[in-house]
């Protein structure tokens, strides 16, 4: 037992020693490096605050395309989506009715015309008149003869047989006279009035034949405004009535195109205060978040604001001369509401909720990492207006904020805003 123990005090300061130099001899691990982040030096600059409404494209002057006149289509002439002009020709119905309606018009109205033309050379009126130079002319004969033979009657020259035969002639001259007076007056009645009547005739056949060469023309229909046509809801061969109850085809006009949206009765009264106490410019923002490149104007309001909603309808019209929007597009109608100048703007992200909290972390002159809490304001774009926290030359993080916390020194980079993706456009 005694040289168990001489033995374990002699091991015992051995192993003190080996470990002591196993211990010096080990090295320390080595400092993590100070993490990057992405940041940002505040300074003042102007913004415009917005206002955003929900909105809806559609076309205020749709037309439906009809057919004036009954018949078969012959030949569709357009494809549904094209843009077509005014009087562009749409369909062609079977024109051979209609071609056949103009020249029975044309011979009905040349038959009244050489009517008109011989009643008004007046032949029976002239026979007429005619007949009482001829009965005139006997009744001067038959007075003559009577003056001549009254005073040989009267000294006994010539037979009084003679005198009454003259007195007779005298009086049946005279009858016919009187009776060619009435015919010629009633002839020239007659004559007027077959006159008027034939004219009658003839005005009534050359409307019937402008009727028609009108139905002729109706045959092909052409489009009545400009815009894009629709897919035809008849096909060739298909009966076209005027009084059908589905039209042919619409068509939109697309330039301009018209936005509706609905604002509050305060934001309509804001929107009347606005620039120059008038409507402002308007912007529409599209479904892919671009810009649509022509600014619009306010056009209309409704007339009263809905109980139901408290919410009026506004309607805008857009230059759209490339034809880029649609009717039924959904989009965003905004407008600036505030021009501010010497603000603070910091990207969204590097605003951090934190329960009621924003906070933002910044940076000391020794890169040390500080939580500062800050209230912002609108948003402009894809920045926050921060209306209270920061001042000019802070530096605020923005990228890498996972990995930091208060009191931690980090490595500090500027800040490279991310390009815009495919079909986005900034909108501040």
């Amino acid at each position: 037992m005694n040289s168990y123990r001489c033995m374990a005090l002699a091991v015992a300061p051995a192993a003190l020693f080996l470990a002591g130099c196993s211990s010096e001899a080990q090295p320390k691990p080595a400092q993590a490096p100070a993490p990057t982040v992405e940041a940002i030096t505040t300074a003042l600059s102007d913004a415009d605050i917005y206002s955003d409404y929900p909105a809806q494209t559609y076309a205020r002057n749709m037309v439906d395309v009809r057919g004036r006149v009954e018949g078969y289509i012959d030949k569709w002439l357009f494809r549904p989506g094209q843009e077509v002009q005014a009087g562009q020709p749409l369909y062609i119905l079977d024109l051979r009715p209609f071609q056949a309606q103009v020249e029975q018009a044309q011979g009905n109205l040349k038959q009244s015309e050489a009517d008109l033309e011989f009643a008004r050379h007046q032949v029976s009126l002239l026979q007429a008149e005619a007949n009482l130079a001829a009965a005139q002319a006997n009744l001067i004969k038959a007075q003559q003869d009577y003056e001549r033979l009254k005073p040989l009657v009267e000294s006994d020259a010539a037979a009084k047989q003679d005198l009454d035969a003259a007195t007779a002639a005298l009086s049946a001259a005279q009858a016919s006279v009187r009776a060619n007076q009435a015919n010629v007056e009633q002839t020239k009645l007659s004559t007027q009035t077959q006159i008027q009547s034939t004219e009658g005739k003839v005005n009534a056949q050359r409307g019937a034949l402008d009727t028609a060469r009108l139905n002729l023309q109706y045959g092909t229909i052409v489009a009545p405004i400009s815009g894009l046509i629709g897919d035809t809801l008849v096909p060739v061969g298909g009966l076209v009535t005027p009084n059908a109850s589905q039209p042919l085809t619409t068509i939109v006009p697309l330039d301009p195109i018209w936005v509706r949206f609905q604002v509050s009765e305060a934001q309509y009264l804001a929107m009347k205060g606005g620039p120059a106490n008038g409507a402002p410019p308007l912007e529409l923002i599209l479904a892919d978040n671009s810009r649509f490149a022509s600014t619009g104007k306010i056009a209309n309001t409704l007339n009263q604001v809905d109980p139901r909603t408290g919410t009026l309808e506004v309607q805008a019209e857009f230059p759209n001369p490339q034809h880029r929007l649609l009717p039924g597009q959904f989009a965003r109608v905004r407008y600036v509401v505030e021009h501010r100048k010497g603000v603070i703007l910091i990207p969204q992200r590097a605003v951090q909720q934190s329960q009621n909290l924003q906070i933002v972390y910044t940076l000391d002159p020794s890169n040390k990492v500080e939580s500062r809490p800050v209230r912002t304001g609108p948003r402009v774009g894809e920045s926050w207006l921060i209306e209270q926290g920061l001042n000019p030359g802070d530096r605020v993080i923005v990228e890498g904020l996972l990995s930091v916390r208060p009191g931690l020194v980090v490595n500090p980079v500027p800040f490279k805003e991310p390009p815009p993706a495919a079909g986005r456009a900034r909108t501040e």
